[in-house]
């Protein structure tokens, strides 16, 4: 309301300024007409002369040029031509009286202009005229045919004429405020061009009519001519001028697109090359982006949102059809605006308007529009019209890769399952968050949330359910994280919380706290799921300086969480320590291999029916010259994932098949069970070189049992099936090793090529006390009869566990009750003590009655 009120004193201003400018020149008009006026120049008139006149008049105001300065138009015409031939053939005030009410006419009954108009261009060609006539009468050169009498043409009408635009310029500022220097520069040209040719073209009119009078008709002829190809010449130059500022357009765009000032600039650029008082954008809402309605206006800078949106008839009409809207109330040869295009364009305050589709593919994705072309006598044409056609489909495309970079940096920068941060942008914010400098109360910490149920919601539910899984894991941990943490999806199943806190304690309190939110049941599938997280924790500055240690360190916290289930650990140099060590492990493992430093032990399997020895499970055991004896749990692992696991199982395979040989030729007529890598099922070549390795050893498939996990044989490993059913074709046992631990997936134990099932000695240790062990192994055991299949039952170390695993009716058994795994000499020895008529003993000399 203050904008609009302040807006309407001003223009009052204006208007009392304009009409007080008029008053002047008509008063100054007054006093030179008085000076130059005498009566007896009005007694003998030549009424040919003034009829030419008149008539040369009529026909230059209707052959004109129309300059326009944002909303006003300066007209220029060659009613010099008829003013200089009254110099020489009139008396001094006839052209005055003439051009007076033809210009009345002009601009009351043809151009409809508004009465202070009216009054004003009145009063600038009166002025112009008089002083033009003044000047001429004062010098007193009336000879034709002299150069004092051309130059005295000039001093009268050039002045008259620069006062005459100044004051149209005095009165366009007024209006609509200081013109840019550009329009002043274009202004100034066309207006010095008019001032020199047109008094140039009058003259040479006024030479020819005193040599000949009939030389006006070839004058005329040429005219005509000169006219019809400046127009042509203005179209040209038009065309070319706008395929120049479609080019700066486009260039524009592209920049606007990488800048990301991109509406800014089309409606900016839209708005001047189509001359219009404002330009608007609308797109309507999809599924990535909110409504966007902006406007551009004249004399604003930038752009401001548009009220009138989605629901405005026009572009209502535009979204239906897909069809360009253009009309306006003035004479056009666009039609006029009816209905509701009507009330489109009164909601607008606007005499015109063209609005366009714009368009991917066949799709209409928005409009653009300009309306109100600017000048009192100009409107929008069919011209414009393509022009607005074509600039929308350069604007559709540069709109369209717009905001395909917007998808592609948001999807550069975000987890496409979850929407959450990725691992870059988590990245980028952590360093971020620590080169801003720190307040000493306080520490930035970096959560690690590795989720421990996915792998069996993929394999027992589906992948899709895994999915939902990942997307409630980041939900709750959004809704639980604090204000200003950023929580961010790394990969598979592991998230990240970034945030600050005042204090170590009040991290893990946090850390509890959304680890507390995620273990919360949830129902999926009419299933009640439990879901946990092993979270790993480190702070900023006490665990490291920059972004790549800090995530290096928050790797080993979170695998040492995970070796304790579900626990939160707080990263410590002792946890790097292990680490490293396992690392220095690489290339002396590389060498052991090379150079069969490798030993195999051998644990027996006994039936548990008649206590028949029928085989021995190999583990592969290190003997460091350094480190003294290493853990498979340190140099296996680090085998898989340096890809020596290969090489390695082959190395016990070699050992163990040859060791099976050597017992065989003895009279001990017992297999050897081997532990298989998941990586091995991916090796094509595996069963060939397995068969080679069984004939080398001169030694029945059915003789080597490979132990294969649960997680191997149904997990993500790509093609696992078809590898065991090669494997089975050879003959070669096959067994489920860890049974009840993994993924136990009943329908997919039913259609594995697999014999045996064994049931991981968790449950076997805790079963004498345990009533829920219990069950489960003797669940495990008829599953495995019912399919078929012998049941191992490992970690038997009591004989009340050996008795419940009589009572259940497994099959076979090992553990520290007969025997802990031994090296191939001591197993001679056992077999000697421990053996008698091929039955086990589990003391030297004594047996077990099971019937007791």
């Amino acid at each position: 309301m203050v904008e609009t009120a302040q807006r309407f004193v001003s223009l009052q201003g204006a208007k009392r300024a304009i009409y007080a400018a008029g008053a002047l020149m008509l008063t100054i008009t007054l006093l030179m007409q008085s000076a130059i006026y005498s009566p007896e120049d009005y007694t003998d008139l030549n009424w040919t002369a003034i009829g030419a006149i008149a008539l040369l008049m009529i026909v230059a105001d209707n052959i004109q040029i129309d300059l326009e300065i944002g909303r006003q138009t300066i007209t220029f015409n060659t009613i010099e031509i008829p003013l200089l031939l009254s110099f020489f053939y009139t008396p001094a005030l006839i052209f005055v009286l003439l051009r007076i009410p033809l210009t009345i006419f002009t601009y009351t009954v043809r151009r409809r202009l508004p009465i202070i108009k009216v009054y004003f261009n009145v009063a600038v060609v009166y002025f112009e005229a008089t002083l033009a006539t003044f000047v001429f009468h004062q010098l007193g050169y009336f000879d034709a045919a002299s150069p004092k009498a051309w130059i005295a043409a000039f001093a009268a009408i050039v002045p008259a004429n620069l006062l005459g635009a100044l004051a149209v310029g005095f009165a366009i500022n007024m209006v609509q405020g200081k013109m840019t220097s550009e329009q002043v520069r274009g202004a100034a040209v066309s207006i010095l061009g008019a001032v020199v040719i047109n008094p140039t073209l009058g003259l040479i009119v006024v030479l020819a009519i005193t040599v000949n009078a009939w030389s006006i008709v070839l004058l005329a002829i040429l005219g005509i001519m000169l006219l019809l190809g400046y127009r042509l010449y203005s179209r040209s130059i038009k065309h070319f001028r706008t395929v120049g500022d479609l080019y700066e357009l486009t260039n524009a765009l592209d920049e606007g697109r990488q800048d990301g000032n991109l509406a800014d600039i089309l409606l900016t650029r839209a708005r001047q090359l189509l001359g219009a008082t404002s330009a608007a954008l609308w797109l309507p809402p999809d599924e990535r982006h909110p409504e966007l309605s902006l406007i551009a206006h004249e004399n604003e800078l930038g752009v401001t949102d548009d009220p009138h949106g989605g629901t405005d008839p026009i572009r209502r009409q535009i979204i239906l059809t897909g069809k360009t809207v253009a009309v306006s109330t003035v004479k056009s040869d666009l039609p006029s605006p009816h209905g509701e295009i009507a009330r489109g364009l009164d909601a607008r305050n606007a005499k015109d308007i063209i609005a366009v589709p714009l368009r991917s593919g066949t799709a209409v994705i928005g409009c653009l529009e300009v309306a109100g072309r600017m000048g009192e006598l100009a409107t929008f044409t069919s011209t414009e019209v393509r022009l607005m056609e074509t600039l929308a489909a350069h604007a559709a495309i540069a709109l369209e890769n717009s905001r395909l970079m917007e998808r592609l940096r948001h999807d550069a920068y975000h987890d496409a399952l979850t929407g959450l941060a990725n691992r870059r942008r988590f990245s980028a914010a952590l360093l971020d968050a620590i080169s801003v400098q720190s307040v000493p109360t306080e520490v930035v910490a970096v959560m690690q949330f590795d989720v421990d149920s996915l792998r069996d919601v993929n394999e027992t539910l589906s992948h899709e359910a895994g999915d939902q899984l990942l997307i409630e894991v980041g939900d709750r941990l959004l809704r639980k994280a604090p204000d200003g943490a950023l929580v961010a999806r790394l990969g598979g199943d592991e998230f990240a919380v970034l945030l600050r806190a005042a204090s170590a304690v009040e991290v893990q309190t946090r850390a509890a706290a959304l680890q507390a939110a995620l273990t919360e049941p949830l129902r999926m599938d009419k299933l009640t799921l439990d879901v946990g997280a092993a979270v790993g924790v480190v702070l900023y500055p006490e665990h490291g300086n920059d972004v790549n240690t800090l995530l290096q360190h928050l790797d080993v916290a979170t695998y040492a969480a995970k070796r304790n289930p579900r626990s939160i650990q707080l990263y410590r140099a002792t946890m790097e320590s292990r680490s490293l060590h396992r690392l220095g492990l690489v290339s002396e493992l590389r060498r052991a291999i090379d150079n069969d430093e490798l030993t195999v032990y051998y644990q027996p399997k006994i039936a548990l029916q008649n206590f028949e020895l029928i085989g021995m499970e190999c583990l592969v055991r290190w003997d460091h010259p350094e480190y003294g004896l290493v853990s498979p749990d340190d140099f296996v692992p680090v085998a898989e994932h340096t890809g020596l696991v290969g090489a390695l199982t082959k190395a016990v395979l070699r050992s163990a098949l040859a060791q099976c040989r050597q017992w065989r030729a003895s009279g001990q007529h017992i297999g050897v069970a081997v532990n298989l890598s998941p990586r091995s099922l991916l090796d094509a070549q595996f069963p060939d070189e397995l068969d080679a390795m069984l004939q080398a050893a001169q030694l029945p498939a059915d003789a080597l049992t490979l132990e294969i996990t649960e997680t191997a044989m149904v997990g993500e490993f790509g093609r696992p099936l078809s590898t065991l059913r090669r494997l089975q074709a050879l003959g070669v046992r096959l067994s489920v090793d860890d049974f009840g631990t993994g993924y136990s997936s009943l329908s997919y134990l039913r259609n594995l090529p697999v014999h045996e099932v064994k049931i991981d000695k968790s449950f076997i240790l805790s079963m004498s006390s345990d009533a829920s062990d219990r069950s489960i192994v003797r669940a495990i055991v008829d599953l495995g009869h019912h399919l078929d299949l012998q049941v191992v039952a490992e970690g038997v170390e009591s004989e009340s566990a050996l008795r419940i695993l009589s009572d259940t009716g497994c099959d076979l058994v090992q553990g520290f009750l007969f025997a802990g795994p031994l090296p191939a000499d001591e197993v001679w020895r056992w077999m000697e003590e421990r053996t008698a008529d091929g039955r086990v003993l589990l003391e030297k000399g004594t047996t077990l009655d099971l019937t007791s």
